[in-house]
C-alpha cells in the first residue's frame, strides 16, 4: 500500500485502492467484512465502488489501510484525563492548591504521590483522579475503549490513480494560495507522482512545492522556467530554509519566538534564549552546488539587470544575506554570468530607479494622473491600494481608472474587493488584518474616511461593488458553454469561498474550508485537546480553553475555571507522560448555554509552557445526536463523534481559537485565529468578532454559483441527475477544484 497516496486521498474522504488483476469476487471476503466492521466503529461506512474494490485486495492492504485510519484517528494514542468522571466537579479550589503547597513543602501529613507532593487529608479526592492534582502529573493511562457512538456514517468514495492524477492537477492550477493541508498534500503526490506537463501554476507559492520536487531529484535546471523574477528565486531560498511559503522577514520570527518565550513567572521566562536561538537558527550557510545552482537561475531569467535590481530592491536586506552566504559575487566573475555580474554590480551601488518610489513621489505630490498612470502598469498592486486610493484623491478618477485594467485583475483580487468594501468603508469601525507572519490585529478604519460625508462614503461602496460584479458577469458571460441547466447543493451556500484566508494547520480528516459552519445535532459539544506523542516525558503545558460570551459580560472554562455556566473542564494535565501524550477536554451543554442566554462560545488552545503550540498537537470536537459517554477512568475520546480535527505541525503560534459555537443559530464556525496568549484570557474578544463578521461577508460558493448561471443564462434545477452541471458538496471538498471558478 502506498501510504502518502491513501493519505492524500483520505483528506478528500475517500480511499485509494491500486488496480489490481484480481477477478471480482461473488461473495464479500471475511477480512473485508471485518475491515468495514471496524471502519463503521471509527465513523466511517464505504460505497459500493469502494466495497467491491476493497474485496479485491490482499488482506495485508487491509490491514495496512485499517491500521491508517487508527493512526489518524488517534486510536493508539493516550486519551486519558487528569479527572475520572469529569463531567461531575471534583470540587477542588484555591484553599486545596495552597494547603497542599505548605504540605509539600514542610512534609505534613498525607498521602504522598510518585511525583513527590504531599496531598493532605480533606483536600482533593484522590480517588477521582488519574494523577496528581496539584502539579498535573499523570500515573494512570488506559487504553480507548469508546468506539461507534456517532450518529453518522461519514461515507467513503473509491479513488483511482485518475483521481490523483486529477487532483494534482486541480492542486497545481488553484488560483488562490494552498493552505497547509493542501500543500502537504501536494508536496506528498509530488514525492510518488511525476509533474504533469503542460499544467500552468497560478500561484507563486504552489510553484515551490514544484521547484522543490525537481532540486530534490537532482533536476535543479527543469526548474528554470517556474522562476518568472528574483523573488521567486528568494521566496524558495526562505522556504527550504524557514518552512515560510511567504517571505516573512527574519526580525519577524524573531520577534514572535521571542513573544512565545514570555511566561508569567520570570523564573520559567525564556523569551531571551529563544531570541538568541532565532538568531541561530536563520543564519544562512550553503555549499558550493547549491550556491552555482541559484547563481545559474539568476542568471537565466529574463529581465535586465535593471529591472533585476528593481524587484529585488523592497528585500534588499534579505538579498545582501544571501548574496553572500550563497557565493554569488564570487560565481558572477566567471565568463557565462556576464549579466549576474552586471546585476550585482548595479544592485550593490543602488543607480537603479525603483517603481514603488515613483509612485509615492506622485502621490504625495497629489497627482492622480502620473499615480493612475503607474498603477495601471501593475493591475494587481493597483487593486491592493484601490480603496486607500480613492480615499487619496477621491473615488471618480480611480475608479474610472481602475475600471480600464480591472480585466487584467486576477478573480480573487476582484472578489476581494467586491467582498470586503462594505467593511472598509464603515466610518469609526474597525477592521481585522493579518500583518505578513504576525497575528491578527483589529485595526481603526482609514482617518481619511472622516473627510467624507455618509452619501460620499455609501457611493464609494456601491461604485467598487458594481465594478467588480460588472468584472465577473462579463468574465462568466464570456465562458464559452454548451450547458442549459445547474444544480447548487443548498450546502453550499454556507461554504464561503476560500479567498484571502491561509490556514497553517492541517487537516487529516475530511478537509473543510476556513469559515464552514457545521450543524450540532445532539444537546451536547465535547472539545479535545491531545498533544505530546513520540515525545519524553517532560513538564509541557498545553491548554484547552472556552470563552463563553454574553451580551454584557465573559465567563471562561479552562484550568484556572474548571466549571462555567454549561460547561465542564476535565483537569489541568501539565506534565506529559513518556511517547504516548495526554489529553484534555470540555464538555459544553448547549441547552444550558441558552437559557443562561449566552451568544457563543469561542474554543481556543494555548501553550502555557514557554514557546509555541506543541508539535503534532491535536485539537478539535465531538458531537452525536446519541448520547456521548465518558469510560470510567474518564476517557472521552470516540473517533466516530469527531466532527472536524486539525493538526498543528509547528510554527509561531502560541494561542489558537479553533472554532466558534453560535448558539442561536446551534452551528460551529471552523476558524483559525492565532493570537498572542499563554491564556485565554489574552483572548481580543473583539477580533473574534470581527473575524466572524469578515466570514459572514464572504462570498459563498453558492452565491458565485448563481452569479455564473446568470451570466451565462443557465436555469436552476432542484434534481442533481437533471441538471447539466452539477456542483455537489463532494465537488467543493477540494478548494482546488473550486477555485476554477476564478476566471481570469
Amino acid at each position: 500500500m502506498n501510504a502518502s497516496l491513501v493519505k492524500v486521498s483520505l483528506r478528500q474522504q475517500a480511499v485509494y485502492v491500486e488496480p489490481t488483476a484480481a477477478a471480482p469476487q461473488s461473495t464479500l471476503p471475511a477480512t473485508t467484512a471485518l475491515l468495514v466492521a471496524n471502519l463503521a466503529h471509527l465513523g466511517y461506512g464505504v460505497s459500493e465502488d469502494l466495497l467491491h474494490a476493497l474485496s479485491a485486495t490482499t488482506p495485508g492492504f487491509q490491514s495496512q489501510l485499517l491500521n491508517m485510519f487508527r493512526e489518524v484517528m488517534g486510536v493508539k494514542k493516550n486519551w486519558t484525563p487528569l479527572v475520572k468522571a469529569w463531567d461531575t466537579p471534583t470540587g477542588e479550589g484555591a484553599l486545596d492548591h495552597l494547603l497542599t503547597w505548605f504540605a509539600s513543602v514542610f512534609q505534613t501529613e498525607g498521602v504522598r504521590l510518585p511525583c513527590g507532593h504531599v496531598i493532605p487529608p480533606n483536600t482533593f479526592p484522590l480517588e477521582r483522579y488519574n494523577g496528581c492534582p496539584f502539579c498535573g502529573t499523570p500515573f494512570r493511562l488506559e487504553t480507548l475503549a469508546l468506539k461507534g457512538q456517532g450518529s453518522k456514517l461519514k461515507v467513503l468514495e473509491l479513488w483511482t490513480k485518475a483521481d490523483l492524477d486529477r487532483f494534482l492537477r486541480e492542486l497545481l492550477s488553484s488560483k488562490t494560495a494552498l493552505d497547509a493541508t493542501q500543500i502537504d498534500s501536494l508536496t506528498l503526490l509530488l514525492e510518488e507522482l511525476p509533474v504533469p506537463v503542460g499544467v500552468p501554476i497560478a500561484m507563486k507559492e504552489t510553484r515551490m512545492a514544484v521547484i522543490d520536487a525537481y532540486v530534490s531529484r537532482n533536476r535543479a535546471p527543469k526548474a528554470q522556467p517556474f522562476f518568472d523574477s528574483p523573488t521567486d528565486v528568494l521566496r524558495y531560498l526562505w522556504y527550504k530554509h524557514t518552512g515560510f511559503l511567504q517571505l516573512v522577514e527574519p526580525r519577524t520570527i524573531r520577534r514572535r519566538k521571542q513573544l512565545n518565550g514570555l511566561h508569567f513567572s520570570p523564573l520559567l521566562d525564556r523569551s531571551a534564549q529563544a531570541k538568541k536561538q532565532a538568531r541561530a537558527g536563520l543564519k544562512l550557510k550553503y555549499t558550493r552546488r547549491e550556491g552555482r545552482m541559484v547563481a545559474e537561475w539568476l542568471d537565466a531569467l529574463p529581465q535586465s539587470p535593471t529591472q533585476l535590481c528593481e524587484i529585488m530592491h523592497p528585500k534588499r536586506g534579505m538579498w545582501v544575506r544571501f548574496i553572500r552566504a550563497l557565493r554569488l559575487a564570487e560565481y558572477s566573475k566567471k565568463l557565462k554570468m556576464s549579466k549576474l555580474r552586471e546585476t550585482l554590480d548595479e544592485f550593490y551601488n543602488q543607480t537603479y530607479e525603483v517603481w514603488q518610489g515613483r509612485v509615492n513621489y506622485f502621490r504625495l505630490r497629489s497627482e492622480p494622473g502620473p499615480t493612475l498612470a503607474l498603477l495601471q502598469q501593475r493591475p494587481g498592486l493597483f487593486a491592493r491600494s484601490l480603496f486607500a486610493n480613492m480615499l487619496w484623491f477621491g473615488s471618480a478618477p480611480v475608479v474610472a481608472a481602475f475600471a480600464e485594467v480591472v480585466d487584467k485583475v486576477p478573480a480573487r483580487l476582484v472578489l476581494s474587493l467586491g467582498m470586503y468594501a462594505e467593511t472598509y468603508f464603515t466610518p469609526g469601525a474597525r477592521r481585522l488584518v493579518k500583518p505578513l507572519g504576525g497575528v491578527s490585529k483589529s485595526i481603526p478604519t482609514n482617518a481619511l474616511l472622516a473627510l467624507y460625508d455618509e452619501a460620499q462614503i455609501g457611493t464609494m461602496r456601491a461604485e467598487v461593488e458594481a465594478l467588480c460584479q460588472l468584472a465577473m458577469r462579463r468574465r462568466f458571460a464570456a465562458q464559452p458553454t454548451a450547458s442549459r441547466s445547474m444544480f447548487i447543493d443548498p450546502v453550499l451556500f454556507k461554504m464561503p469561498l476560500a479567498i484571502g484566508d491561509r490556514s497553517e494547520t492541517v487537516q487529516d480528516l475530511p478537509a473543510a474550508l476556513m469559515g464552514t459552519r457545521f450543524a450540532v445535532e445532539g444537546g451536547r459539544v465535547r472539545l479535545f485537546l491531545q498533544w505530546g506523542v513520540g515525545l519524553p516525558a517532560q513538564h509541557l503545558d498545553m491548554d484547552l480553553s472556552c470563552q463563553i460570551a454574553y451580551a454584557e459580560r465573559l465567563e471562561i472554562c479552562s484550568y484556572s475555571n474548571l466549571t462555567a455556566t454549561g460547561c465542564q473542564h476535565s483537569g489541568d494535565i501539565q506534565h506529559i507522560p513518556n511517547k504516548v501524550g495526554t489529553a484534555e477536554y470540555i464538555e459544553l451543554d448547549l441547552d444550558a448555554l441558552q437559557h443562561a442566554g449566552a451568544q457563543y462560545a469561542t474554543f481556543t488552545c494555548n501553550a502555557y509552557t514557554a514557546g509555541s503550540l506543541s508539535p503534532n498537537l491535536v485539537v478539535g470536537w465531538m458531537n452525536s445526536a446519541n448520547p456521548m459517554k465518558i469510560s470510567s477512568s474518564g476517557v472521552a475520546y470516540d473517533p466516530s463523534c469527531v466532527q472536524h480535527q486539525v493538526r498543528v505541525t509547528g510554527g509561531l503560534t502560541k494561542g489558537l481559537v479553533f472554532g466558534v459555537f453560535e448558539v442561536a443559530r446551534r452551528e460551529i464556525v471552523w476558524l483559525e485565529l492565532p493570537f498572542y496568549g499563554q491564556v485565554v484570557q489574552q483572548l481580543d474578544v473583539q477580533g473574534v468578532r470581527l473575524l466572524l463578521r469578515r466570514l459572514e461577508s464572504k462570498l459563498t460558493i453558492g452565491q458565485l454559483l448563481t452569479a455564473k448561471a446568470e451570466a451565462q443564462q443557465l436555469a436552476l434545477v432542484p434534481n442533481e441527475a437533471a441538471a447539466d452541471e452539477a456542483y455537489t458538496a463532494a465537488w467543493a471538498r477540494n478548494p482546488a477544484a473550486v477555485t476554477q471558478l476564478l476566471l481570469d
